[in-house]
């Protein structure tokens, strides 16, 4: 959104996954009820564009593209930053690469998480602690940042897809139908195949099932989709924008997502949600957040889980019982066929 800015300025910076940049905007939506008038600008890693690009209050984008003249693209945006003399900055990312922008930007206030190496300079830090006795979810360890600015609860995190997303998923919305987002970067973090195929072939015949994922995904999920035995167990993989999955999940009777980034887009736009998680727990603050959503993980006990924050690229102990001890039976039960 261009034009003039009134009465306070703000920089949010995250320039992590998709997943973070989502919960980023929980600071925004916070900042933008508490100062309405206010210019909100965003600082997103190349890739992510598409999360915001028609989002109603951002006033500017910057885009730091990671993979191309990396430094030189930072400091580019800072020379930017240094220009706006924001009132503040708040670094939602933990590295110094965000921290140079929120420590030399020029604004009046700098905020962010003593994690960041160039926390020091900032001019109000917390910790942020992932677990725990708090058990927090991020957005409220995002909310910690702002508390003396905004003060109360934290905002959910919220995208604005708009009419014409909506209109151009259409073609797909001709019966009912469910999402899932089956991959994620991690492997530990992913339910297996295997199980997805079974709860699968517990659906009605007439329930459409659309796989979503990346460009990297295709292959898996055309193999998942074979493997049903289904004509309507559809890939759309890489064939939507971020925008345009979140609106097709606002429609379904139910999306299926992994702990990754699929959760979060439909909690953004409060679609309905089951999450599984495997290796990773709910506990560390990166659960669901829409209205009724569930989380869904193994009744056992484990001693080895969680055996990492982000998941592992194999189970270290050979069993990936987290993940196979899970009863379809609880995914099953989330469908109310209309």
């Amino acid at each position: 959104m261009e034009g003039d800015c009134y009465h306070k300025k703000f920089l949010v910076i995250q320039t992590a996954s998709i997943g973070d940049v989502i919960l980023a905007t929980s600071v925004a939506e916070k900042l933008h009820q508490t100062y309405p008038e206010a210019c909100i600008d965003f600082m997103i890693k190349k890739g992510c564009e598409g999360l915001v690009d028609q989002h109603p209050f951002f006033h500017k984008i910057y885009v730091w593209n990671k993979k191309h003249h990396k430094y030189t693209g930072l400091l580019r945006i800072l020379k930017e930053v240094r220009k706006e003399r924001y009132d503040a900055i708040i670094d939602l990312h933990r590295f110094a690469s965000s921290g140079i922008i929120a420590a030399f930007g020029k604004a009046q206030r700098s905020y962010g998480f003593q994690q960041n190496p160039l926390s020091f300079l900032f001019s109000t830090r917390v910790p942020h602690i992932i677990g725990g006795t708090q058990g927090l979810h991020e957005i409220a360890r995002n909310q910690q940042l702002i508390e003396n600015l905004c003060p109360g609860t934290p905002a959910n995190p919220r995208l604005y897809p708009a009419k014409e997303v909506f209109e151009s998923i259409q073609p797909y919305q001709t019966g009912p139908y469910i999402t899932i987002a089956p991959m994620s970067l991690w492997f530990t973090k992913q339910f297996p195949s295997e199980k997805w195929l079974e709860f699968i072939s517990t659906l009605s015949p007439s329930l459409t099932v659309y796989l979503t994922g990346g460009a990297n995904d295709q292959a898996e999920l055309d193999a998942l989709a074979l493997s049903s035995g289904r004509k309507n167990v559809i890939n759309l993989a890489s064939k939507m924008s971020l925008l345009q999955s979140a609106a097709l999940m606002k429609g379904a009777l139910m999306n299926y997502t992994n702990d990754s980034a699929p959760l979060h887009l439909g909690s953004a736009v409060n679609a309905p949600l089951t999450a599984i998680f495997c290796s990773t727990v709910p506990a560390f603050g990166f659960g669901p957040l829409s209205d009724g959503a569930t989380i869904i993980e193994t009744d056992e006990e484990l001693a080895c889980r969680p055996c990492g924050i982000h998941g592992r690229t194999s189970c270290p102990e050979k069993h990936f019982a987290c993940a196979l001890g899970i009863s379809i039976k609880k995914l099953t039960e989330r469908i109310v066929y209309e």
